[in-house]
């Protein structure tokens, strides 16, 4: 055990507070040496870049893999990057490694079972972020419209892919992360203590509110869970009906592609705006956006007229919050740059919704 790198996976749905936690233990390591691994549903890397213009961590321990999906990019990306990781194993103290908002944990924490990763690594703790104000909404877990269906036909599964995923997410955690309990009242965050109490797999797993990503390292890491040991007895809702098919690749062991993405029709997509606008306008274009089609998640960078800073942009359903993070580079092209995530979004002509609504704006 001693000679393994402990390895803490940071998951949660989308917008939960997974980036701001990371970026707030990388500001304050305590001394530890951390290589982060930013895993991103989409092609464009906003987290990752997030954290690597905040924080002082050398190029080579910040790594990004895009589309989200850990287990299909495994061959690819993950298992070759998490080697690389090991050959400079002396000068790392702990991995850090943020999932998707779409993706389950356990296939990952299975990964670390691997004969070419078993004797290097340890999952030190599966710790899920919770967003309390999508919760005491019923964006995440809508207990009232669920239980209401149920009562008019019982025998009807109306769980949906975000409630499954929810559910999973909590059954593999160590540690569960109440974020943004500023913006919840004290009623509110008992009940969202008490219904996440009633998802976790064992009163053991130790739940806590927090706000700003702000939790003390060594209570954030240091749990030495060993989660990959007992991994099977987390259980999810696709346990029963995972696709299994071995990819081929230069290693002797095979390794399975578990679909731990609960919808298909939740998609990203990247859209450039181009016609003129200010924060204050594409904010209120969003807004409309949002109000008009399922979009789970907006992030992404605004080019503001005359102003040497780049700014940030995240929503979360209809919360939006814009903050400037640096100054462009001097290499950098300019523009603003949106990553959406929602239900068939694909299908839509972002770039034109958003831009004639902004038309409408000015």
């Amino acid at each position: 055990m001693t000679n393994k790198i402990p390895v803490t996976v940071v998951t949660g749905f989308l917008g939960s507070g997974k980036t701001t936690l990371v970026h707030h233990l990388l500001q304050n390591p305590n001394g530890k040496r951390i290589a982060v691994i930013v895993n991103e549903f989409g092609e464009t890397g906003v987290d990752g870049e997030i954290i690597r213009a905040s924080c002082e961590c050398p190029e080579e321990d910040l790594v990004e893999l895009s589309n989200g999906c850990l287990c299909c990019t495994v061959q690819e990306e993950f298992l070759p990057t998490m080697l690389t990781l090991m050959e400079r194993k002396d000068k790392i103290d702990h991995i850090v490694i943020e999932t998707s908002g779409l993706a389950l944990p356990k296939p990952l924490v299975k990964a670390v079972n691997w004969p070419d990763l078993k004797p290097h690594l340890t999952v030190d703790a599966v710790v899920t972020v919770v967003d309390a104000v999508g919760v005491a909404t019923g964006e995440i877990c809508d207990r009232e419209r669920v239980k209401a269906q149920r009562e008019a036909d019982d025998s009807l599964d109306h769980e949906t892919p975000i409630e499954e995923l929810f559910e999973d997410q909590l059954n593999c955690a160590d540690m569960v992360l109440i974020s943004k309990k500023d913006l919840v009242d004290a009623e509110k965050l008992a009940d969202i203590q008490q219904i996440i109490q009633g998802k976790v797999r064992t009163s053991q797993v130790k739940i806590m509110p927090i706000e700003q990503g702000k939790v003390a390292t060594e209570v954030l890491l240091g749990l030495n869970s060993q989660s990959e040991e007992d991994i099977e007895n987390r259980h999810t809702h696709h346990d029963d009906h995972h696709h299994h098919h071995a990819h081929d690749h230069d290693h002797d062991h095979d390794h399975p592609h578990d679909h731990h993405h609960h919808d298909d029709h939740i998609q990203s997509i990247v859209v450039d705006i181009t016609v003129p606008h200010t924060p204050e306008t594409l904010q209120q274009a969003l807004d409309q956006l949002v109000k008009e089609h399922t979009v789970y998640r907006i992030k992404g960078f605004i080019d503001v007229s005359g102003k040497p800073m780049r700014m940030i942009i995240q929503g979360v359903g209809d919360r939006f919050n814009k903050y400037f993070d640096r100054k462009w580079k001097a290499e950098e092209t300019r523009k603003t740059q949106l990553v959406i995530i929602g239900e068939d979004v694909e299908a839509l002509d972002l770039k034109a919704i958003i831009e004639n609504h902004l038309k409408v704006c000015i």
